[in-house]
């Protein structure tokens, strides 16, 4: 089995959204770095020294490569991260191997029996 893993960098108040939103489209899990620091195009405003900015969080989820697309759509959705400034990044890579996954293999060959 193929594997992706999508990255994103949101907002820590829309979190909990992007994940149920991931799941919803066919993403088994996800793994949470929280208080990630990032910069777009033009740098956060600052009060004397002292950040402005929102904490980030980075959001690791290793799919199935036949939903990585799906899943990398719904949580741009649900982030709006076309809709709103600075409300988030995500974006896939390849993975050549993985293990540790056999708890959710079965529901990853379930999932994707029908695009094989």
């Amino acid at each position: 089995m193929r594997f992706k893993l999508i990255m994103a960098l949101v907002d820590d108040n829309h979190t909990n959204t992007i994940v149920d939103a991931a799941r919803d489209a066919g993403a088994t899990g996800c793994t949470i770095i929280t208080s990630a620091r990032g910069e777009g195009l033009t740098p956060e405003k600052s009060f004397m020294g002292l950040d402005l900015s929102g904490q980030r969080d980075l959001l690791l989820f290793l799919v199935a490569e036949q939903k990585s697309r799906e899943i990398l759509e719904h949580i741009a959705l649900a982030g709006k991260f076309n809709e709103e400034h600075g409300a988030g990044i995500a974006f896939q890579i390849n993975i050549e191997d993985a293990v540790g996954l056999k708890t959710q293999l079965n529901t990853l060959f379930h999932e994707i029996e029908g695009e094989i």
